[in-house]
């Protein structure tokens, strides 16, 4: 293992995170099996207290795992020079095979505990607490996720050896590799860019027209580009972003950009994208809720709040990307 503040600070923080998950689901459970709203006894107005203290503990824990993300990230670029051969983050990760795993838990960590911060904001704002039991249910859902996460991170982190060879971003986001990697970095440029740009124009026209009109059609076409520009986006970075940033026609890593040689732009370029996406997919998702009369007036007011929050992240996203395709020295 690598004495890092990173690693440490990350594995104490996700096993303190996972304890406070831990009893929340615990005390929910509890919460789900008794919880009778239009029951005035003592023991529902303890469980209606207890719910507001899980919603709180809940959201501290999961906003950690949230900048855990970035977190993660930083880490594993700044370990870099521990391996030889290893140039940015993708050495690192490549250094313990175990560590792409653990980066896809986060990522759905990621969705998951926003997507449920989310529900309990929406409970919460209604008289009747509508959504109790699958707001606990979803809970337990999250909790596994936070657990896979602090397994992975620790078993990446404890398998790491400081002597080892690995592979850097030039040999795996080539177009000469034979995997997933290599597939992404072997996209036409000038294709993807059609794609990207066309999802993006999709995605954020339809936002707007969400903005005007609120219908539940519209709203589940916003969640449905949101969630198709999300694939779209990160195939485009490894295409043709990176290289405009690096200014390399051969450079396709996604990862440098998080360097201060590139002035750490992959840090507001990914959160403009994850973002912009999580936002985008809330309208849609939401919409089976209305069906409760005390969610609807809620959800509507909300709603507006997601679109504006979406269609802003995205800008910024497409701006972050398509200055150094604009302004930048090279030419595909």
């Amino acid at each position: 293992m690598i004495l890092h503040p990173g690693i440490l600070a990350l594995l104490a923080g996700s096993g303190i995170v996972l304890a406070m998950m831990l009893a929340a689901t615990g005390v929910g459970f509890a919460v789900m099996r008794r919880w009778d709203f239009g029951s005035s006894s003592e023991e529902q107005l303890l469980l209606e207290r207890k719910t507001y203290l899980i919603a709180s503990i809940v959201k501290y824990a999961l906003g950690f795992e949230l900048l855990a993300g970035l977190l993660f990230i930083y880490t594993v670029d700044d370990i870099h020079n521990a391996f030889v051969g290893a140039m940015c983050a993708t050495g690192s990760l490549n250094a313990n095979p175990v560590g792409w795993a653990a980066l896809m838990t986060k990522i759905a960590v990621f969705f998951g505990a926003a997507l449920w911060i989310a529900l309990n904001a929406i409970d919460q704002r209604a008289e009747d607490f509508p959504l109790v039991k699958p707001k606990y249910t979803a809970l337990m859902v999250v909790t596994l996720l936070v657990a896979a996460d602090l397994v992975l991170t620790a078993r990446y982190f404890l398998g790491l050896e400081p002597e080892v060879i690995t592979s850097c971003c030039g040999s795996l986001f080539s177009s000469a590799d034979t995997g997933v990697a290599g597939d992404l970095a072997a996209l036409p440029a000038k294709s993807m860019m059609w794609a990207f740009y066309g999802s993006a124009g999709l995605f954020l026209c339809t936002a707007l027209a969400g903005l005007f009109y609120r219908n539940a059609s519209v709203s589940y076409a916003v969640s449905l580009f949101a969630a198709l520009f999300f694939p779209v986006s990160l195939a485009a970075v490894v295409s043709f972003i990176s290289l405009y940033i690096y200014e390399l026609p051969s450079h396709h890593c996604p990862f440098d950009i998080f360097q201060k040689n590139y002035n750490f732009v992959g840090y507001p370029l990914y959160l403009g994208l994850f973002g912009g996406v999580l936002f985008g997919l809330l309208p849609g998702l939401s919409q089976p809720l209305k069906k409760r009369a005390s969610l609807a007036p809620v959800i509507e007011r909300l709603e507006r709040k997601w679109l504006i929050l979406s269609i802003l992240l995205i800008l910024s996203f497409l701006a972050l990307a398509t200055w150094p395709v604009v302004f930048g020295n090279l030419t595909l």
